[in-house]
């Protein structure tokens, strides 16, 4: 197996995708932010000082994912044609577990190359965004278990992760 990002070389580059036919993609990526209980309910009570802390985020992720060529130095820049990024509570968090709270972000286009990093991009800027909302009330937050669960379109078809 070679990585397309590399020449014959070793030098890195940008693959060329003219000759791609032009597909329906769609990713679809997760991750979790780990808190405290009280940071939850903080959160869904709407006091968190900065403001709605999941408004913010969805739109931080969506902003982010449509700039993700300017963050990854070999990403194409993309029409992309919807993104959405959704918020699920994992657990409620008590004395014996921390709270989680799931980040899905979805990334769809037409196009000669796919939506991955869109989508990857998308959940981690949401994640980071209530990380800065709240860490004046919980520094020991955590993003976790960032990942890509299913890529559509192209040659290559559906790959589900999950």
């Amino acid at each position: 197996m070679s990585l397309s990002h590399l020449d014959e070389n070793g030098r890195a580059q940008m693959v060329d995708v003219s000759a791609k036919a032009d597909t329906e993609r769609t990713a679809i990526a997760k991750g979790e932010i780990v808190m405290r209980a009280e940071t939850l309910s903080l959160i869904r009570a709407g006091k968190i000082e900065k403001g709605e802390v999941f408004a913010v985020a969805r739109v931080a992720g969506i902003m982010a994912a449509k700039r993700t060529h300017e963050l990854i130095p070999m990403c194409h820049p993309l029409l992309v044609t919807d993104i959405t990024v959704d918020f699920e509570i994992l657990a409620e968090g008590d004395n014996s577990q921390p709270a989680r709270i799931g980040i899905i972000g979805t990334a769809k286009n037409v196009g000669k190359t796919g939506v991955e990093m869109e989508a990857l991009v998308a959940v981690t800027t949401a994640a980071l965004t209530i990380y800065d909302m709240a860490k004046a009330v919980d520094r020991a937050m955590r993003i976790e278990n960032v990942r890509l669960v299913l890529k559509r379109g192209g040659k290559s078809g559906e790959t589900r992760l999950e």
